[in-house]
């Protein structure tokens, strides 16, 4: 697989989103791709949580990267992230 890269933005939002760049990595190299706007991709992957977060307990975070496949390498434009 290429390598993986994390853009200025996406890697300034790991810290809001309470996401690790290892999760992200793990999340694209695992799971399945899908389509997102503006021609990018996107794909997604629960990872157990049982923390904190806002003041509230979650049993499971979800990491969503949105990324482009470049010549060489991906490139992470984004990363969001769902807590349930």
């Amino acid at each position: 697989m290429k390598p993986i890269r994390l853009s200025g933005h996406a890697r300034s939002q790991l810290l809001f989103r309470g996401v690790t760049e290892e999760e992200i990595k793990e999340t694209i190299r695992s799971e399945s791709w899908s389509p997102a706007e503006l021609g990018r991709l996107e794909c997604r992957k629960n990872f157990p949580f049982g923390k904190e977060w806002n003041k509230k307990v979650y049993a499971t975070r979800q990491v969503r990267p949105i990324f482009v496949e470049e010549a060489t390498e991906i490139v992470v434009v984004t990363v969001y992230s769902y807590y349930f």
